[in-house]
Formats: structure tokens, C-alpha cells, sequence
């Protein structure tokens, strides 16, 4: 039998409940205030970016954090996975062919 190719994936894992970046599975707290905090945590921590250590990788994961239980946030992390797919599968104007990597 041969497995289907592993799709890429990210966000939490409504199953587990684990926060899933590609092919990384990270444990997230049970509690909607513990989600909270952390993810209001990773966005503070991007804002201080230029540090060591912290950096504007936290911004995108903080937003993934949050749109879990934050239905402002959710709205605008799924317009944008929209805008990103459709601008992905548009036709490159160069080749005149379509960028499914």
C-alpha cells in the first residue's frame, strides 16, 4: 500500500491539539487562557526582533497561536492563506507556467 504524500500543514491540530509547522508537532496548553498568553507572548517577543535570540519569526507564529481562539484573528489568518494560495497557483508571467512546488 503506498501512503499518500505528506501535506503540509500549519496550525493547531484539532485532534491532538498540537501546533503543526510542516512537519513539526509542537505541544500547546489546554487552556484557552494559557493559548492566549503564549501566543500574545511569541507577538511581543517578534516586536523586539532586532535582539538576539528573539526575532520576527514570532510574529507569524504568535498570529497562528491566537487565531485558535481568537475569531478576529482567525478571520484574517484564513484571508491570507487564501491571498497566498491563489497568488501561489497564479500563472508566472515569465514561463507561463503555474508554481505548484
Amino acid at each position: 500500500m503506498v501512503s499518500a504524500p505528506h501535506k503540509r500543514h500549519f496550525g493547531i491540530d484539532p485532534r491532538t491539539g498540537k501546533l503543526v509547522l510542516g512537519t513539526w508537532h509542537i505541544p500547546m496548553p489546554r487552556s484557552r487562557a494559557g493559548r492566549i498568553g503564549l501566543g500574545s507572548a511569541l507577538m511581543v517577543g517578534g516586536t523586539l526582533g532586532f535582539l538576539p535570540v528573539l526575532g520576527f519569526w514570532m510574529l507569524p507564529l504568535g498570529f497562528v497561536v491566537l487565531s485558535n481562539d481568537i475569531s478576529f484573528i482567525r478571520r484574517r489568518r484564513r484571508r491570507m492563506v487564501i491571498w497566498w494560495m491563489r497568488r501561489k497557483r497564479r500563472p508566472n508571467a515569465k514561463s507561463g507556467t503555474t508554481s505548484d512546488t
